[in-house]
């Protein structure tokens, strides 16, 4: 190798070491790693920085705005309420998600796929107390591996098709088929099955549990919340053991009262109605999902508010001890004479829930309150004394629920159009983002809040440590190095090209490795004498099941940071998925397509 390749086969070990010795931002690592491979000169610019342009890249950065309008009109949280309910444990939770997952992406592109269900695990690790590490990771894998099985399914297999084409053309006598729409599934669909079973079979000791390592879990504020079901509303018929409100953590239900007064007993397959009244005792964190929840609204509503709920704020706020409503029942502020107008969601003090009811507690003061206020309220607020902390719940808003309709149909039409290629998916992204945003569906600010920068920083750090790779040489060596070790036996060299798959899917990307494998495993097959096909499968696979490192794969980035998760937790679960993978394929694709 040259100094070059050297060079770059430094730097990509130091990413390694720093991503999983120290807690170094990883968007800091990989640029600091670009900056150096600029410095060198390792690639040439224009290749170096091509991923800051790249349209791949931009439409993921769009899509995270697409996501952000079906969230924001609670679009999405309708589509899992019919489909996915609220799961009780981790298994059935990742059942309901993962399948579904795999098999939308082989029809669809898996980044929006992913993108629109990264705030659904998060919504639901949050209201029904799973470990959403324990699903990040395995919802981008599963998008993965349902990828593999058609021909439409990632921009790897088009590639392949692309490559086994011109390959045909040029040596018509090569044992081997072009790739059609399904070619792939008898091989693909298996492996899909079996990796999605090892995921939800292993995860729980593979994956890290944030539960058993967050202490703050241990310091949270109880508050003490009171919601009435809404006449007509989408819980009226709902059970309580369907919602989770008797299992998730960090919420107790405390009471159930219909309307009439009379107690409702708190079980499983007790039923919602309108005019229920449910009590809570719930941590900070639940409290916005509660507030959220479409057909749920604060029982103590003290004014009248003038504005659409989809338009009002939830606060913090802390009792000033010049309040001048210290002794007084909160039924009772109803009278009081501040502009402020305002609903109490929940109410904490000294760090617990309260026994009373809300309307019959005394204000004291310190008592920590969740308020539910316009947006004059900042500006009226600031000439009161009641309050002397006053804190904003930043990325909190009651859905439009009323717009759900009109975003599920613009996200529709936009996988449609680029599914069938009449638009590039980054065209298509920018239209459905424009139509969200003309329709209502979202604001700019929230649609600008919505995008993870770092994430698309490190996507286009990553290609162009992956242009390094090529440039420099290191990526020729490696595939040299394979020539010579599986030259002797077919599944030898089978495995040597699933094995240098994984190992270029680790420094470049997984589309970049299938181009730069192909012809090495057209010349292993050529020497060896036998079928090509059994290699192009075994390409196919390996090139697109990218599971061990983060920045092998977008989807892995795309869940890395909200997942919170270190490098070796891709390697901890990784390494035996792809040796699962691996075994499979080598083993199953010569039975499919003999040698």
């Amino acid at each position: 190798m040259e100094l070059a390749a050297y060079l770059t086969l430094v730097i990509l070990l130091a990413v390694f070491t720093l991503l999983i010795a120290t807690s170094i931002p990883p968007v800091a690592v990989f640029l600091g790693a670009l900056t150096l491979s600029l410095t060198f000169g390792l690639a040439p610019v224009e290749d170096s920085l091509r991923g800051f342009a790249n349209p791949g890249v931009l439409s993921i950065g769009v899509l995270f705005m697409v996501a952000a309008g079906m969230h924001r009109t609670g679009a999405i949280n309708l589509l899992v309420e019919r489909f996915i309910g609220r799961p009780r444990t981790l298994l059935t939770a990742q059942a309901k998600i993962l399948l579904p997952v795999a098999l939308g992406s082989a029809f669809l592109n898996n980044t929006p796929i992913v993108a629109m269900f990264i705030p659904v695990i998060r919504d639901l690790a949050r209201s029904v107390g799973l470990p959403a590490t324990r699903l990040y990771i395995p919802l981008s894998y599963a998008s993965i591996l349902g990828g593999t099985c058609t021909l439409i399914g990632t921009a790897t297999n088009l590639v392949l098709a692309g490559l086994v084409r011109d390959y045909l053309s040029n040596t018509p006598s090569m044992p081997m088929e072009r790739l059609t729409m399904f070619a792939m599934t008898p091989l693909a669909l298996p492996v899909t099955l079996a990796g999605v079973a090892f995921i939800m079979l292993t995860s729980r000791w593979l994956l890290p549990d944030p539960r058993k390592t967050d202490v703050t879990t241990r310091l949270r504020r109880w508050y003490r919340s009171e919601f009435l079901v809404s006449p007509q509303a989408p819980l009226s018929g709902r059970t309580l053991g369907d919602l989770g409100y008797l299992q998730a953590e960090g919420l107790q239900l405390l009471e159930l009262r219909r309307a009439d007064g009379s107690l409702a007993p708190r079980r499983p397959e007790t039923t919602l109605a309108g005019g229920d009244r449910l009590v809570f005792a719930a941590t900070f964190d639940l409290i916005p999902a509660l507030w959220d929840t479409n057909g749920l609204e604060p029982a103590l509503r003290l004014q009248t508010f003038e504005s659409e709920r989809f338009s009002h704020r939830l606060v913090e706020v802390v009792v000033s001890p010049q309040c001048p409503e210290i002794g007084r029942q909160i039924a009772d502020l109803s009278r009081s004479e501040s502009p402020c107008r305002f609903a109490i969601v929940g109410l904490s003090r000294l760090g617990q829930a309260t026994d009373a009811p809300l309307a019959d507690v005394r204000l004291e003061a310190g008592d920590d309150l969740i308020l539910e206020v316009e947006e004059d309220f900042f500006q009226d607020n600031l000439n009161e004394v009641k309050f002397s902390l006053t804190k904003r719940l930043t990325g909190v808003r009651f859905k439009r629920y009323d717009r759900a309709l009109t975003a599920t149909g613009i996200m529709a039409a936009m996988v449609a159009v680029a599914s069938l290629g009449w638009l590039s998916m980054l065209n298509a992204a920018l239209l459905a983002t424009g139509a969200m945003l003309l329709t209502g569906c979202m604001t700019t600010r929230w649609a600008g809040r919505s995008v993870d920068f770092n994430i698309l920083v490190i996507i286009a750090s990553a290609m162009g440590l992956g242009a390094a790779v090529q440039a420099s040489g290191l990526a020729a060596a490696i595939a040299q190095g394979l020539l010579t070790i599986g030259g002797a036996h077919p599944y030898l060299a089978l495995t040597m090209v699933y094995l240098g798959c994984v190992v270029m899917n680790a420094l470049v990307t997984n589309v970049a490795s299938a181009v730069f494998m192909f012809p090495i495993a057209m010349n292993l097959a050529a020497d060896l004498g036998v079928s090509a096909m059994p290699f192009v499968m075994t390409l196919l696979i390996g090139a697109s099941c990218s599971f061990i490192s983060p920045w092998s794969y977008q989807t892995n980035l795309m869940v890395y940071e909200p997942g919170t998760y270190h490098f070796g937790d891709f390697v901890k679960i990784g390494v035996p998925l792809t040796a699962v993978v691996g075994v499979m394929t080598v083993l199953v694709a010569p039975f499919l397509w003999p040698f």
